[in-house]
């Protein structure tokens, strides 16, 4: 990589995207500046998801149907129900609040031929898993809604920075692709002399595809897999004298998220520790597991939480480790947290249980999939169903709530397995506080791939997922039609359901 370095103000400028959740601040981008920073690397940080989402939320609009009438007449209202807990104390109400919030976005872009939402950007025309596409996004930035806002934003970061020099732009999700090329086209016309760095969850996704093939090379100069912080360093001509370094939320910490109060997204490892699911898009990219050292990890985040305050952390591993949480522990950590977690013989202990209580945890997610035993050994995940069962009578003897993640589809699945995963969260009602019902998506470059009946899952040569022809029959428009006329309407399973916050979902759950 060549080096370049700003010589009067700001070395490098990182932004975040629309749209993505905005109640709380992007952990990679934090990690990346805390880099830089300690090496002496000035930089600046932008979460234009949020600003992006605050500039179509103002916007004046008007409207002729009684449902967007009332969301525009209730904004201020709304918005103030989800940064106070006043909005958490009742499901209905934060319900009727964010798709009220959810309705004036979508009145704010209409006539740009797409829809905003608080996590989304649905583009009538493009797609983000087609290159050509996404392409045509850079060519025509002034057509995607949020153009008004990033090219007035980005003259005043050119005033603030001293001048643009090295952009970083750290893109996640597919429902962040289409703004991050229109913003890199708008760019590559406007400032042309501008280094441009990719990096993020779905780039890191695109790059190990066995087929890639780089269609963006005249847009970006740089693209980046997987942990940021050394490429970038030596981007800047810097070597890296340590393996990880203290996030850095200064330019976050006073931003309006939606949110009763800061969370503090906090990363303890990269990639999952277990790594044996068949299927599992973490063994099909051969993504990494990269810890912090544990000692530095609890270090970091209880000076996070010192000069921070926050008001929840959000753990956002694949999975914390029971080395981290014990350590944890042990520094006497008490501060409202939480995390996804595998199921493992630590959470049927109590004693262990009541140390994550003791600690502040106040909800874990917990990937349990299915209730059929002959399943969950079919995909390697290595908890049989009585251990489940503990763990989530343990987790509700000391108060802690679950966030329970199942998934329908998977290729060894039949109808009558599906009701056994029915069977048992009505079995357990009691221990589940949330739900998350997902049908299997079959990763592209899955090993075991190979032996199913595939075809185009989305039409683009950017797609990670492939359809395939359930092997036993039950395909996925029988998994929904079961969803929605029975699992969901089973009276034991129907009220958890319910109070799943939408949009924001676990993001938000803990406040409830």
């Amino acid at each position: 990589m060549k080096q370049t370095r700003g010589t009067t103000g700001t070395d490098m400028l990182f932004i975040y995207p629309p749209a993505a959740k905005v109640s709380e601040p992007p952990a990679g981008i934090a990690r990346l500046a805390g880099a830089l920073r300690h090496h002496g690397v000035t930089t600046k940080s932008v979460d234009m998801s949020l600003e992006g989402f605050m500039y179509l939320f103002g916007k004046e609009s008007t409207a002729d149907d009684r449902w967007s009438t009332r969301a525009l007449s209730r904004k201020a209202r709304n918005l103030e129900l989800l940064t106070t807990m006043a909005g958490y104390g009742h499901i209905d109400r934060y319900r009727n609040a964010v798709l009220d919030i959810n309705r004036v976005l979508k009145v704010a872009s209409e006539g740009c031929g797409a829809v905003a939402s608080l996590a989304n950007y649905k583009s009538e025309a493009l797609s983000p898993v087609k290159s050509e596409d996404l392409l045509k996004a850079a060519r025509n930035p002034e057509e995607n809604a949020y153009f008004p806002y990033f090219e007035a934003r980005f003259k005043e970061l050119e005033q603030e920075c001293g001048g643009l020099t090295t952009v970083g732009i750290s893109m996640n999700y597919l429902n962040q692709a289409l703004t991050t090329f229109a913003i890199i086209g708008h760019l590559k016309a406007a400032y042309p002399h501008v280094r441009i760095v990719l990096g993020g969850g779905l780039v890191t996704s695109w790059m190990r595809m066995p087929s890639w093939n780089n269609p963006f090379a005249d847009l970006v100069d740089d693209m980046i897999a997987g942990e940021g912080e050394h490429p970038l360093l030596r981007l800047f001509g810097k070597e890296p004298t340590e393996k990880h370094y203290l996030p850095d939320y200064d330019d976050f910490k006073e931003l309006p998220y939606l949110a009763p109060g800061f969370v503090l997204p906090f990363c303890a490892a990269g990639g999952c520790w277990w790594r044996k699911c068949t299927f599992c898009p973490e063994r099909a990219e051969q993504n990494p597991y990269t810890p912090v050292a544990t000692a530095t990890a609890v270090a970091h985040l209880n000076t996070l939480v010192e000069t921070l305050n926050p008001a929840l952390v959000h753990i956002v591993d694949n999975s914390v480790g029971p080395a981290f949480l014990k350590k944890l522990f042990a520094t006497g950590f008490n501060t409202p947290w939480y995390a996804f977690a595998r199921v493992t013989p630590h959470l049927t202990d109590e004693a262990f249980c009541r140390d994550l209580k003791a600690s502040g945890c106040r909800m874990l997610k917990l990937g349990i999939e299915s209730g059929d035993a002959s399943v969950l050994s079919d995909m390697n995940k290595g908890v049989p169903p009585e251990m489940v069962s503990r763990a989530l009578a343990t987790l509700r003897k000391v108060g802690i709530t679950t966030y329970v993640y199942l998934l329908f589809g998977t290729p060894t699945e039949t109808e009558t397995a599906a009701r056994k995963t029915l069977d048992f969260v009505a079995d357990h009602h009691e221990a589940i506080g949330f739900l998350n019902l997902s049908v299997f998506n079959l990763p592209y470059f899955a090993p075991e791939a190979k032996t199913l009946n595939t075809s185009t899952f989305y039409d683009g040569d950017l797609s990670l997922y492939s359809e395939f022809n359930h092997p036993l029959g039950w395909n996925r428009s029988l998994i929904r039609h079961f969803l929605e006329k029975e699992f969901k309407k089973h009276p034991h399973i129907a009220p958890i359901v319910h109070r799943d916050p939408p949009v924001f979902n676990s993001n938000h759950a803990a406040f409830f």
